[in-house]
């Protein structure tokens, strides 16, 4: 019976030349099972299965945002990498920018096998929204290209999480303008995994740590209806410098300022280097002093790149790898504060924050206190045809492509719940390593899912 499904599964595939991809083997299928549970938000927490998960991982783009290469297509790269990652320890990593034209199964296995999840940003630089001129850059090329970053990555079991964005509000007043259409693309991207029936995983923003912001942005991520709001909420947070403490570094009045914010809240980038680093952040973060609010974080970064953050120092395109006395340090800061057991005392309950009130800080201009633009016409079929094959790296670009959005969003006017029958179905379950997405559209959903159960 498996040959006879697997027969079907790869004619059906070739049927479609846009989703075609090799057919499952028999070689392959021992790998699926020993796949790492898929990560959920519950309350204010993540979970992986019915545990406590926290993210104790490293911010990783090796030859930094300026060359924008993708780790995770080039196999001896990440293959490189991902020895010293679990020499360290770490369970996560952060890539800001991936090529979605690309094929990236052998990798996300090396990274399954290794017991490391990811977080991925959706975004690249010629295709984002433009903080300076956001109206213009939110627009159907864009989200084609979002979307096709989630179809690429959302049939691997140990993808953990999407960021929307990256500090696409900054200190700069003016940047605030933005919000409404990072949060319309952060609603997109979880109403487009809900319509393409993949399992539900968790989208949010990676906030700057402005001072005159900080609550405002994250409670508008999290205001409004189901639709709308963020899973989770994380910031870049470089307030403790060596030495210091829970105290002196402020992150107990964060901690006392996001109490009761009600979905799991995470740092996307830690780590200052005003002095020697010692990594005693870890001793805050794993700790009951936390748990019950954050939920880990990512050391930013894994490798120099003409800064001081970095904790090893690559040598060009070759595999030589020199490891700092960071390096060092940071694992060994991994080891002396584990991830803390039982739940954390973690917050049961999800809820919506207020929206902020409006004032000379947080101005949203037309958008008012919670209006939302549409998504752009020509971009709703994506949401029941698919996205297509991605753009990569090297395309037009999209901050000034047309199709921008028309109208303002109704409230509740999409829905973000995944399908039972869908990709992974809820189950935890990795999914095959071929998009099958288009048989929902193409009315054989029935019989994916028997040669789902077949191979399962």
């Amino acid at each position: 019976m498996r040959s006879i499904a697997l027969a079907a599964a790869s004619a059906l595939v070739a049927a479609d030349a846009v989703h075609a991809s090799p057919t499952l083997t028999e070689k392959q299928l021992p790998n699926r099972a020993a796949a790492l549970p898929t990560v959920t938000a519950s309350g204010n927490a993540f979970w992986a299965g019915k545990e406590r998960f926290y993210v104790r991982g490293i911010d990783y783009q090796p030859g930094g945002s300026s060359t924008n290469a993708d780790p995770l297509a080039n196999t001896d790269i990440c293959t490189r990498d991902i020895q010293r990652f679990k020499d360290l320890g770490v369970n996560a990593i952060r890539v800001y920018s991936v090529d979605n034209s690309q094929d990236h199964s052998a990798c996300m296995q090396k990274l399954s096998d290794a017991g490391i999840y990811l977080v991925l940003d959706v975004n690249n630089p010629n295709y984002s929204i433009n903080r300076d001129n956001p109206e213009p850059s939110y627009n159907d090329v864009y989200l084609q290209s979002v979307f096709a970053t989630i179809d690429e990555f959302a049939k691997y079991p140990n993808t953990l999480a999407f960021f929307s964005g990256n500090e696409v509000i900054n200190d700069m007043p003016e940047t605030v303008k933005s919000a409404p259409f990072v949060k319309a693309t952060t609603r997109d991207m979880r109403q487009y995994i809900g319509s393409r029936g993949y399992r539900k995983i968790p989208v949010g923003y990676s906030a700057a740590d402005v001072s005159d912001n900080r609550m405002q942005t994250a409670d508008y991520f999290n205001c409004g209806g189901d639709d709308e709001r963020s899973d989770f909420f994380a910031f870049n947070d470089y307030s403790w410098c060596a030495p210091s403490s829970f105290t002196q570094s402020g992150w107990d009045q964060k901690v006392k300022n996001f109490t009761g914010y009600g979905i799991p809240i995470f740092l996307s980038e830690w780590g200052c280097t005003k002095n020697a680093r010692d990594f005693e952040e870890l001793s805050a973060l794993m700790s009951d002093e936390m748990s019950g609010v954050y939920s880990g974080g990512l050391l930013y970064e894994y490798s120099r790149e003409g800064n001081d953050f970095g904790i090893v120092e690559l040598s060009g395109n070759s595999n030589s790898v020199k490891e700092d006395s960071d390096f060092d340090k940071f694992k060994a800061a991994l080891q002396k504060y584990p991830a803390p057991s039982g739940d954390g005392g973690f917050t049961s309950t999800t809820k919506a924050a207020a929206c902020p009130t409006l004032d000379s800080i947080w101005d949203l201009g037309k958008w008012g206190q919670s209006a939302l633009p549409a998504i752009p016409d020509k971009a709703k079929k994506y949401m029941t045809a698919g996205a297509g094959k991605g753009p990569g790296l090297t395309g037009d670009g999209s901050q000034n492509a047309g199709g921008t959005s028309t109208g303002t969003a109704e409230p509740g006017s999409g829905s973000v719940s995944a399908t039972a029958s869908g990709h992974n179905g809820g189950t935890g379950r990795p999914a095959p390593p071929m998009d099958m997405s288009f048989l929902y559209v193409t009315g054989v959903a029935g019989l994916f899912t028997l040669i789902g159960t077949l191979l399962l």
